[in-house]
């Protein structure tokens, strides 16, 4: 196990209004965010470790829909309870094995049939942080529905040449302070993709930045912090726009 907690600080919370709603979807609950125009593109929000209901993955849910995309956020974690700051770090190893980003395959499959059969989405995406951004390296190589992918600040799990034949264009994004993800790991990852990757991929370290940098609320962000929070926001953005 780590050391110590990658978690950001989940410190104070600035309430967030939602603009979408929610949802029940087979056997899981998802919160949708519907664009003001008609489209037939969406995107996927994986949360992280703190579940569908923190209202940092709320505020970007809603971000997503604000740029034209029907956007949605399963509960991954199928109505489990999310890892809470007031866990106990020794615990978070078996948490995790109780809440494998790797094991998504059915979720997603059951969320791209919503979008396609009931919001007639043609073209989907998917972003996803932390957990969310391990579960969507995972899904990058398994799920050849998902036309881009995403991947901020997402552990790298080492294990064999089969994670870096990516099926569709993937951005990896990773804060240079990130306790949980050494710089060596990210320069691992892109020489392994330089050697298997046959797709359009990018990595990008944003300078200065701790884990969990990306989702942070506007009003929870120091000033020293915002120039690179918007950068990667909207470079997460520009990827989605440039493929769907």
């Amino acid at each position: 196990p780590m050391a110590d907690p990658f978690l950001y600080d989940t410190g104070e919370r600035s309430h967030y209004g939602c603009n979408g709603h929610e949802v029940q979807i087979e056997y899981l609950k998802a919160y949708v965010c519907r664009p003001s125009s008609v489209t037939d593109k969406a995107v996927i929000v994986v949360h992280d470790e703190l579940g569908w209901r923190f209202p940092d993955i709320r505020y970007i849910v809603d971000l997503m829909a604000g740029h034209g995309y029907i956007t949605i956020c399963p509960d991954f974690f199928k109505g489990t309870e999310p890892w809470k700051s007031t866990d106990h770090w020794a615990d978070f190893s078996d948490w995790l094995k109780a809440h494998d980003p790797m094991k998504v395959d059915k979720e997603a499959d059951v969320v791209l049939k919503y979008l396609k059969e009931q919001c007639g989405a043609k073209k989907i995406g998917i972003v996803g942080f932390s957990w969310g951004g391990m579960a969507v390296h995972h899904l990058m190589l398994k799920n050849p529905q998902l036309t881009a992918g995403v991947s901020l600040y997402g552990r790298i799990v080492r294990d064999s040449e089969e994670r870096y034949s990516l099926l569709n264009p993937t951005f990896f994004i990773f804060g240079e302070k990130d306790h949980t993800i050494s710089l060596d790991q990210i320069f691992l990852l892109e020489d392994k993709l330089k050697q298997y990757c046959k797709v359009p991929y990018k990595i990008k370290v944003y300078p200065g930045q701790v884990h969990g940098f990306a989702q942070l609320q506007p009003e929870d962000t120091k000033p020293d912090d915002k120039p690179y929070i918007e950068e990667a926001r909207r470079d997460m953005i520009d990827w989605i726009k440039m493929f769907i």
